[in-house]
């Protein structure tokens, strides 16, 4: 192959978790010419990745002349187009850029005889109660040229490489804080912001500084303004003002990242940086954040408290955990009894624990929990 365009038109965590496969199809075809397409404002999680000669960024609602430009634009520009996503445009996207074609199919779709069709490779989805990550997923697209390139190295997200902080905020930070992101996309996936305020008392109270990020929407905004004042040595950082680059510097500079099933916990995943994430609805086997240097990866589907490598995660004892749906309702609005039973009491000792150790003493995977209990080799972690 000498150009590969890899269509991801999801958001910034999809764009994030699809670098793996970017970075097998460029040790495959080490001179071949590597683009990715995505939506505007979603790409810049790839800016400085050395996998990638090109970032194509579309609307994300192209109307008619646009995508007349774009078909234009690509017209059988590419010799193979890697679809990493399930929706119709984006199988549309790859026909026109590419002859060859392997591409990923939702597990029931009214689409998909028409997709397949333009396909030389399918994989089809496992859907949100599956046990495939969907890294691993997104990389089962190369499968058909993987057969006479021997075992392929183990898969690793690649973050942004870090860029200087603005100089009042690197001024501002002590030593081995901790980086606390409150928000996320839906209000499914959100912890309460009472939990998060108790949890930022408890932690600053043990002498630990606090930085609390954010994105630079109004939502955001809004989330993180319930947890000013909490505690005077907090600092609060606007993600929106940082690149991601001074953002995976941030990340990789603090002891322990905390946040909810949200892009930001990848990337803190993604930067090597230890990480303890609060999952509620959504299956872990599937999209909880995927260790740096762990292999093989291997989360449970429900653990009240699990850690592979250096990602730690917290779920409910509920017996709907996971549920795999949008919420308790399966709207984007829906709210979830799942998530508001993780007390902050429960966070705030995994936090600690995870503050006390050096890498040296992290155990590579430990679980514990009545799930937990039937899975047959996993280390069981002492009560917090």
């Amino acid at each position: 192959m000498k150009s590969v365009l890899v269509v991801v038109t999801r958001q910034i965590g999809d764009v994030l978790l699809t670098t793996p496969l970017i970075r097998r199809a460029r040790q495959l075809w080490p001179e071949a010419a590597i683009d990715v397409l995505g939506f505007e404002g979603t790409l810049g999680m790839l800016r400085g990745n050395p996998d990638v000669r090109e970032l194509l960024a579309t609307p994300p609602r192209l109307g008619a002349a646009g995508a007349w430009r774009l078909a234009r634009r690509l017209w059988r520009r590419y010799d193979l187009a890697l679809v990493a996503e399930a929706s119709d445009r984006a199988h549309l996207i790859g026909a026109l850029a590419a002859r060859r074609r392997a591409g990923i199919l939702p597990a029931a779709g009214s689409s998909n005889w028409w997709k397949r069709g333009l396909l030389e490779h399918a994989v089809t989805a496992s859907g949100d109660l599956g046990e495939v990550h969907v890294v691993r997923e997104k990389l089962e697209l190369l499968a058909p040229w993987e057969t006479a390139a021997g075992d392929p190295p183990p898969p690793q997200l690649v973050a942004p490489p870090s860029e200087a902080l603005p100089p009042e905020l690197a001024a501002r930070l002590a030593a081995r804080y901790v980086v606390v992101h409150t928000p996320s996309m839906w209000p499914y996936k959100e912890w309460p912001a009472e939990h998060f305020r108790a949890l930022v008392e408890r932690l600053t109270a043990a002498g630990h500084q606090v930085v609390l990020t954010r994105g630079p929407g109004e939502a955001d905004r809004l989330r993180v303004a319930a947890l000013e004042g909490v505690a005077p040595p907090a600092l609060l950082v606007d993600a929106g003002v940082l690149g991601f680059g001074q953002l995976a510097g941030l990340l990789r500079g603090g002891a322990l990242y905390i946040g909810p099933d949200t892009s930001v916990s990848h990337l803190a995943a993604a930067c090597d940086t230890r990480v303890l994430v609060i999952f509620g609805p959504t299956n872990p086997q599937r999209w909880a954040p995927w260790p740096r240097d762990t292999q093989p990866v291997r989360f449970l589907r429900r653990a009240e408290v699990q850690q592979v490598g250096q990602v730690t995660m917290l779920q409910a004892g509920l017996d709907c955990v996971p549920c795999g749906k949008a919420g308790c309702d399966d709207h984007r609005l829906s709210g979830t009894r799942c998530l508001p039973a993780i007390t902050p009491d429960r966070v705030a000792a995994q936090a600690l624990r995870l503050l006390s150790l050096d890498g040296a003493e992290l155990p590579q995977q430990v679980a514990d929990g009545a799930a937990a209990r039937a899975v047959p080799h996993p280390q069981v972690l002492p009560p917090a």
